[in-house]
């Protein structure tokens, strides 16, 4: 026998004890709720992203609709209004085509972000063959206290 007290032998202890295995559980735990919160994390920024491509796109699409009438000028700063332009009957001047577009366009920026807002400004410049037109669109994020704004500017 050895002297100095009694030698334990690790035979005998076999398998886990109850304490390592909570202390296992806690971290495991841990690690899952930092995925958890990445998870909605990235959520978040998906849904943010998505709006952020809505707004570029309905910009887009208006600024094109400018060019392509060009005839319109300040019109597209004016008042919107369903004519049947486009797929209609009637044959629309500059102004009226401006006015339909205006409307369905607004019908998408109302149909496409949350609370969204647009607003089209016209500067005829100082040489009269130019034109500055600044298509802003604006939106609420949910769960964000401020509005995202986006802006294209273009000149004909």
């Amino acid at each position: 026998m050895r002297e100095g007290g009694p030698v334990r032998s690790r035979e005998f202890q076999r398998g886990v004890t109850l304490v390592e295995s909570l202390v296992a559980l806690v971290v495991v735990s841990v690690g899952m709720l930092g995925v958890a919160a990445m998870y909605v994390d990235g959520l978040r920024a998906s849904r943010t992203s998505t709006f952020r491509q809505a707004a570029v796109t309905l910009a887009s699409d208006l600024a094109d609709r400018i060019r392509l009438n060009p005839a319109a000028g300040v019109a597209y700063a004016g008042d919107d209004e369903i004519n049947d332009c486009v797929n209609g009957d009637e044959d629309c001047s500059p102004e009226e085509l401006a006015a339909d577009d205006l409307a369905w366009w607004r019908a998408e920026v109302g149909r496409l972000l949350p609370g969204g807002d647009a607003e089209i400004d016209v500067d005829a410049g100082a040489v009269p063959e130019v034109q500055s037109y600044s298509i802003a669109l604006s939106w609420v994020e949910p769960g964000a206290t401020d509005l995202s704004r986006y802006v294209l500017e273009i000149e004909l």
